[in-house]
């Protein structure tokens, strides 16, 4: 680790390097299922700015998602974060120290970061979506900003496949979106899944509230999955455009992953049980994705 990553990290909650290192390990193990977040292929000089980022993410996200804080409150709270990025950091909150220092080190644009935060702060205000390109527009804030950000920090941004990466992350999104579809609506009123898909077979969100998917749902899910698969599609495209050799590895496997939930997604009820992809067929779709991009 750099001295002033390693600076960064002692920072944000004042442990010693190394365990705020292998805590910001534990996050992303926690939080990581279907896809390698900060997995071993990322080269060892880049992991302690994808850690930084990723707590970054992750605490943005609980603010956004956390049903105790009142929306105002979230929005001011990241508004600020927003404000001060790459700016200010005697204003910045804890969790965003380190990829602020991150962002002073490498020199990398810190408005990849600010679309993120734009992202949750709608979180906090829209609870439903109208249409394929309305949540496109979440989604290119929310995910394809995270791979700009990965981009960014591996050194590829300016001639690797950025509108695949974009396809990617907002295939992903859409991907996680549908696993969570009952649970967000559950938790949060929150429903990703275009209203009017519902309406026009015949549903409403309050079937997301049942054990099993309706048939007005089961169509919804199914429109979402058309349209994920043209992003992968699209997406399939984008990692022999990565140089680094780790990274391009590490985008093969999570499009084959993708393709992985998307065909289980295709077959299984999200809302009667979690659909995943098993670890054994991820071992296995990761190594087809490394042998395929060595």
């Amino acid at each position: 680790m750099t001295a002033s990553a390693s600076a960064a990290v002692e920072t944000a909650g004042g442990q010693a390097p190394a365990a705020r290192e292998e805590n910001i390990r534990a996050l992303i193990r926690a939080n990581t299922e279907n896809f390698p977040v900060g997995s071993f292929l990322i080269p060892p000089d880049c992991r302690p700015h994808v850690h930084a980022f990723y707590l970054f993410a992750r605490k943005a996200d609980d603010i956004a998602d956390a049903p105790t804080i009142p929306a105002a409150e979230k929005v001011a709270r990241l508004q600020d974060a927003s404000d001060a990025l790459g700016k200010d950091e005697a204003t910045l909150p804890d969790w965003a120290v380190p990829y602020h220092r991150s962002l002073i080190e490498t020199g990398c644009p810190a408005q990849n970061g600010r679309d993120l935060l734009s992202a949750f702060i709608q979180d906090a205000t829209k609870l439903r979506y109208a249409d394929w390109d309305d949540l496109m527009d979440y989604c290119q804030r929310s995910a394809a900003s995270v791979g700009r950000v990965m981009m960014d920090i591996h050194g590829e941004s300016r001639h690797a496949d950025i509108e695949g990466s974009d396809a990617l992350c907002n295939a992903l999104q859409v991907l996680n979106h549908l696993q969570d579809c009952g649970e967000d609506y559950l938790a949060l009123d929150r429903v990703y899944v275009p209203e009017p898909w519902l309406q026009e077979a015949g549903g409403s969100v309050e079937l997301l509230a049942e054990r099993r998917a309706s048939p007005a749902v089961r169509h919804a899910i199914d429109r979402c999955l058309e349209g994920t698969a043209d992003l992968l599609r699209r997406a399939e495209a984008m990692p022999p455009s990565v140089r680094r050799r780790r990274f391009r590895w590490e985008c093969a496997v999570i499009v084959k992953l993708a393709w992985a939930l998307h065909k289980r997604l295709s077959r299984g009820d999200p809302l009667a049980s979690r659909v995943r992809v098993p670890k054994v067929s991820r071992a296995g779709l990761a190594l087809r994705g490394i042998v395929q991009a060595w």
